[in-house]
């Protein structure tokens, strides 16, 4: 197996963070990841807004009801979605983000800002675009670890052959 799938298959949600900063090579790496990610029609309709002040993240995180690791984390990142983008698309970015955090021994944790209205009054967004996911980011510390013991429904269970129910 290669280890990008085992990365694939490692790969957690994490919402508590070490307190130490994000290194700017490591936050411009992952942020080179998301930059090539594919997109429908190589549009590109996207932007991210790179969050790393407290009190900004706080707010951020008043954007949605689970936001708290927002404002644990030393960074969070707001993918803005730029006109007629797929949700499809930044999906694919946010994946490509938490991998290459992963693969550079980082945790992320991705959120959905419930209220877009507010979020884009908070990023100070201009009309046309929408901020609905974020990304929080940071190193892992000594209580960094899935929120519960997940595991995956079997295989027989989710997939389908040929129409649905077969």
């Amino acid at each position: 197996m290669s280890t990008t799938y085992d990365s694939i298959l490692r790969l957690r949600a994490i919402r508590k963070f070490a307190d130490r900063p994000v290194e700017p090579e490591d936050l411009r790496r992952v942020l080179e990841a998301a930059r090539w990610t594919g997109s429908a029609k190589n549009r590109q309709n996207w932007s991210i807004i790179v969050v790393e002040d407290p009190e900004q993240m706080a707010r951020l995180a008043g954007c949605a009801p689970f936001g708290g690791p927002l404002s644990a984390a030393p960074v969070a990142l707001g993918l803005v979605q730029e006109g007629s983008t797929y949700g499809f698309d930044i999906g694919r970015m946010a994946q490509n983000i938490m991998l290459a955090a992963a693969a550079l021994g980082m945790v992320s944790c991705p959120i959905t800002l419930h209220n877009q209205e507010k979020a884009v009054e908070v990023l100070a967004i201009p009309e046309g675009r929408r901020c609905r996911y974020a990304i929080a980011l940071g190193y892992p510390g000594p209580a960094s670890r899935p929120a519960k013991a997940g595991g995956r429904k079997p295989l027989e269970e989710i997939t389908h052959h040929n129409s649905y129910g077969s």
